[in-house]
């Protein structure tokens, strides 16, 4: 008997059956497993949804991706595959509730891997991220108020008034920046602070790139952006430690001193490489959000005449109360609610950032699905702030609706729970005060009415969001 032949044929039996065996097996425990999960479809191979999520977030419609899926699946949770990860999208104020109440026991941040790559690391240090909220709680910022009025002030003489006509979206976006840059890094020379610019430009376009890191894609100029900021982060850390060592306390003037002299819990500084990554991601998160709120108040104005003459004349009584060359105050921030409700209102209609993502650490139950351990999760503004449950007509831009504040977990444009948005106090300072300059300075009309808006990373107005100024006659401007 020719062995050797049975010894062929086994092998090629256990080569081809046994492959087959182990995929069924999987397959029974893979559904056993994942038992209830939430409806939905995970759409292509690899590709999942992310097309058409990505594809309505350049018509303009990021909200109906998510409101397709809960008329179709259900209004609490539904199943879909975005960024290449099997996901999970939570609907609705319960849902956002149970995500920010359960942050560290349920679930943790997650980042989609453009976004990683480009950053390296998005967390930083535990004490990084108590500095951030130390320093940027309304007391430390209240002194920066006058800062920010005066440059404000300088921007509108510089860049606006005698103007005629302004790519308002552009000019915002350079006006944040450099507020951001003095007040985190006290830079204050125009040109490195366009050249900062640049690199964060590159920055951002890459956070939703395709994922291929080769010379000449947006992704590979969004790391070497990435990489190229951190060096020259680390670099004034360096030079800013030499400084905080010979002149102590006089020396800690800004958000990155107040970085450098934080200790954990052995009394060790952290890493030089931690602060300027945590940095990066902080510049990322402030100036953007702020600028696109701000342009998007400029456009409900200019579309809601009635609006406007009443944040006009909240301005006006302000204005009026302030000697000759006085700066704001905290006391007249306070004064300024109308003014803030109109700011909310385009924050929940636009709001600068759409949501976003969560990954499982261990299997739970969601409205009677399963959510399994790994499974990323996803919360989206647009479930509530369009909802006409928490919001009637939600379509319409109606400021007084918040007079009274939103039901709570509706009106997320900062997220939620632990890892609400650090920013949101320097954020209000920013809008109020610029938005008290410039009405008190002009009106405007759109030049571009019907300008299309894409969202993608951020809501952004493709021609920039050109106005024709209309200087004020005879009005209070301090």
């Amino acid at each position: 008997m020719d062995y050797s032949l049975l010894y062929l044929l086994g092998t090629i039996f256990v080569c081809l059956c046994v492959p087959l065996l182990i995929f069924l097996v999987g397959r029974k425990r893979h559904g056993q497993r994942y038992e209830g999960l939430p409806q939905g479809k995970l759409g292509l191979p690899v590709v999942g949804e992310s097309l058409e999520y990505l594809s309505l977030g350049k018509q303009g419609k990021p909200e109906k991706f998510v409101w397709d899926r809960m008329q179709k699946y259900s209004r609490e949770v539904f199943k879909t595959s975005l960024l290449k990860e099997k996901m999970v999208v939570f609907c609705g104020a319960p849902g956002n509730k149970f995500l920010f109440s359960n942050e560290n026991k349920l679930v943790i941040s997650w980042w989609p891997s453009t976004i990683t790559r480009i950053f390296k690391t998005m967390e930083g240090s535990l004490q990084l991220r108590g500095v951030l909220y130390e320093f940027l709680k309304i007391e430390p910022l209240r002194k920066y108020i006058p800062v920010i009025d005066y440059m404000a002030k300088q921007h509108l003489k510089e860049k606006w008034c005698n103007k005629g006509q302004v790519l308002a979206f552009e000019e915002l976006k350079n006006f944040t920046f450099e507020v951001v840059c003095r007040l985190f890094l006290s830079v204050e020379k125009p040109e490195t602070v366009a050249t900062l610019l640049k690199h964060f430009n590159c920055i951002i376009e890459g956070f939703f790139a395709l994922p291929i890191d080769l010379p000449g894609t947006t992704l590979n100029r969004a790391i070497k952006a990435s990489k190229t900021l951190q060096t020259w982060f680390s670099a004034i850390i360096k030079q800013r430690r030499m400084e905080l060592t010979q002149k102590g306390e006089a020396a800690a003037r800004d958000i990155l001193s107040h970085m450098i002299v934080m200790t954990d819990t052995e009394g060790l500084f952290v890493d030089d490489m931690d602060i300027a990554t945590k940095l990066v991601g902080l510049f990322v998160g402030s100036h953007e959000s702020t600028s696109t709120t701000i342009t998007f108040i400029l456009k409900y104005l200019a579309e809601n005449l009635h609006v406007y003459e009443k944040v006009f004349q909240e301005q006006q009584e302000i204005a009026k109360s302030k000697r000759e060359g006085e700066p704001l105050n905290w006391e007249d921030i306070q004064k300024m609610r109308y003014s803030w409700n109109v700011a909310c209102e385009t924050m929940r209609l636009r709001p600068p950032v759409g949501g976003t993502f969560r990954e499982a650490i261990t299997d739970f139950t969601y409205a009677g699905f399963t959510i399994p351990k790994g499974w990323k999760i996803h919360w989206n503004a647009y479930t509530t702030h369009k909802d006409p449950k928490y919001f009637s007509n939600p379509n319409e831009f109606d400021p007084s609706r918040f007079e009274d504040g939103a039901p709570p977990f509706t009106f997320v444009p900062f997220g939620g729970g632990p890892r609400i948005c650090p920013g949101r106090e320097f954020a209000r300072l920013v809008i109020l005060i610029f938005l008290h300059n410039v009405v008190n300075k002009f009106r405007w009309e759109k030049l571009a009415p019907f300008e299309r808006i894409t969202c993608v990373s951020a809501p952004t107005p493709e021609e920039g969001f050109p106005i024709c100024l209309k200087p004020h006659v005879n009005t209070i401007v301090h």
